[in-house]
């Protein structure tokens, strides 16, 4: 029987809900849905803990964030996935002086003004992404994520692990090996959100690449974006890498830029992505 959860969280630093959640719209990999009117964001998800399948609703009153989970699991740690996932557990007091260094990234904040760089749901929900969008377009790969939360989710969450590993599914090339493979993972606690977080991302990146089918840019991916790693470098992101070029000049590096923007490298970059989607 399902029950509700409701916390209350202070967010430290710049936060605003609006410029947060319309980033989350055009973000084709995780769907979701918001009331304009309330200024409430909402989504579905998988809960890490018991795989169990939430619906939180996400509301601002200031600098305080109000989380409200319905669900049938563990609802308190499905309230603290959704700090993860939205970026609201991130001191982010000394991310405006990245701006006050970096001209670059002060103009992108003006532009997107409280804008917490959210993440997938989960771990487990971007390596599965990382499967899907494997040699397809995006728009291919977010058909094919719909299907199986269609076909095989509950209440609009993405499909459990172990739902997932007993499929017999007909998908493009090894995409099904490879998606059992990620839910295979997940049972054994290599996916695990929490555990990525905990460790430096060079080294999350090297434990998931163990995982088969997640090459170095799907690796980066689950935990830059999965995990929500605050302060690392996308090395296989060719889009980023002609951003700076563009921004800084043709004969700058990702890696010469950014030690300007430590400790949000993940941040930076995003917002310069999410630039860039704009024009």
């Amino acid at each position: 029987m399902s029950s509700t959860h409701t916390v209350r969280r202070e967010v430290l630093g710049p936060w605003s809900l609006d410029t947060s959640r319309q980033f989350w719209e055009g973000f084709t990999p995780a769907a979701l849905d918001s009331d304009q009117r309330s200024g409430t964001l909402s989504t579905v998800f998988r809960v890490d803990a018991d795989w169990s399948s939430a619906q939180v609703t996400v509301g601002q009153r200031g600098q305080v964030a109000e989380l409200t989970v319905t669900g049938d699991g563990d609802l308190a740690a499905a309230s603290e996935q959704t700090a993860w996932f939205l970026a609201l557990d991130v001191d982010a007091r000394d991310w405006p002086a990245v701006g006050d260094r970096d001209p670059v990234i002060g103009r992108a904040q003006q532009q997107l003004p409280g804008l917490r760089p959210c993440g997938f749901h989960s771990a487990y929900e971007a390596a599965a992404w990382a499967v899907l969008s494997q040699r397809v377009r995006m728009e291919q790969a977010a058909t094919l994520r719909r299907r199986l939360i269609t076909e095989h989710g509950d209440d609009g969450a993405f499909p459990a692990p172990d739902r997932l590993r007993s499929l017999d599914l007909d998908l493009p090339g090894r995409k099904a090996d490879y998606l059992h493979a990620v839910a295979d993972a997940a049972l054994d606690g290599h996916l695990d959100t929490a555990h990525l977080r905990s460790l430096s991302p060079d080294d999350a990146i090297e434990s998931v690449q163990s995982i088969t089918g997640i090459g170095p840019f799907a690796a980066e991916l689950i935990v830059l974006r999965g995990a929500n790693a605050p302060d690392a470098v996308p090395s296989h992101e060719r889009r980023l890498d002609a951003e700076i070029a563009d921004l800084y000049g043709a004969d700058r590096t990702v890696a010469e830029v950014s030690g300007l923007w430590r400790p949000f490298r993940t941040w930076a970059s995003v917002y310069l992505r999410a630039l860039r989607e704009r024009r």
